[in-house]
């Protein structure tokens, strides 16, 4: 009988230690041995956070390389509107041709500046070479021979071409591309907005009519233009992203608290019933246990 009222109140004793634990920290687990499938159920979702947290920094990263994109396209519509004015400006008939060389002079000057603004880069990266590892986007082209006033040079070479785009994971199903096609935008080789640029500088030193060239100038700024629009459809994007991600968070930690966190309400009664069963323990174990040795021997 001893030893059996030993044990209950062991017994007693370590539900109500236990008990007092959890009304301290109010974790539900404090050992996978406490509850196997609710342990399960919180390494889960702590999963599912921790990668939530990755996306959201993905998308804070992402925004960043876009705003950066932004920020040097709209240099670049600048520099070419700025050459548009020149070039409408340089088709006046009454200029004479020392304004005109002027002009293909800033021309040129403003060209260097937008292939400046194209080999634009975000944390050592080229903004608008996708994954390409090349010093530059853009590189230099050979620069136009000053003997020869209808030389345009060449003009410069896109790095980019063929190589896979930048792409941040926003979720566990949905990526975003976060650089911008410099190819598409600026173009490549002859095609390129350079190239228009350089070969309406060399019409203007030989006296050349610019009429039929504000047509292709017209097509490379509408190209940038576009290539904007893009960046801030995709800016959009990030930002829908970033308030499903946050929203995830709340719910995700708010799933986590419910199954590692106990109510303090709860803990506290079960505390006090344990604390009186506890007592009533202790009470009936004195009234049984009351006979003696001493009482046998009488």
């Amino acid at each position: 009988m001893s030893a059996f009222a030993q044990r209950t109140l062991q017994t007693q004793q370590a539900k109500l230690a236990q008990l007092q634990d959890k009304a301290t920290s109010l974790d539900k687990i404090t050992r996978p041995s406490d509850d196997p499938a609710a342990t399960a159920q919180a390494l889960e979702t702590r999963a599912l956070l921790a990668a939530n947290a990755q996306y959201g920094r993905n998308i804070d990263d992402g925004g960043s390389w876009l705003t950066a994109a932004d920020s040097a396209l709209e240099q670049a519509t600048n520099v070419i509107q700025k050459i548009r004015d020149l070039t409408v400006l340089a088709g006046n008939g009454s200029l004479p041709q020392s304004g005109k060389d002027a002009i293909a002079s800033e021309m040129e000057a403003l060209n260097k500046d937008l292939v400046s603004i194209a080999n634009s880069k975000h944390l050592g990266r080229n903004i608008f070479a996708g994954s390409s590892d090349a010093d530059q986007a853009f590189t230099p082209g050979t620069p136009r021979d000053p003997s020869n006033p209808a030389d345009a040079g060449q003009p410069p070479t896109f790095n980019g071409a063929g190589v896979s785009p930048v792409e941040r994971r926003v979720s566990a199903t949905q990526t975003v591309r976060v650089d911008a096609d410099g190819g598409a935008i600026f173009g490549s080789g002859g095609g390129s907005v350079f190239a228009v640029v350089s070969n309406i500088a060399a019409k203007l030193r030989s006296g050349e009519d610019l009429t039929n060239r504000l047509g292709a100038l017209d097509t490379a700024f509408n190209a940038v233009i576009n290539g904007r629009a893009e960046i801030g459809t995709r800016q959009a994007q990030l930002e829908r992203a970033g308030d499903v991600n946050t929203e995830l968070e709340a719910n995700l930690d708010a799933q986590r608290i419910g199954i590692e966190k106990a109510d303090l309400g709860s803990v506290i009664l079960d505390l006090k019933l344990q604390e009186t069963n506890y007592q009533v323990a202790l009470a009936a174990t004195a009234r049984v246990l009351q006979p003696t040795l001493m009482d046998f021997l009488r």
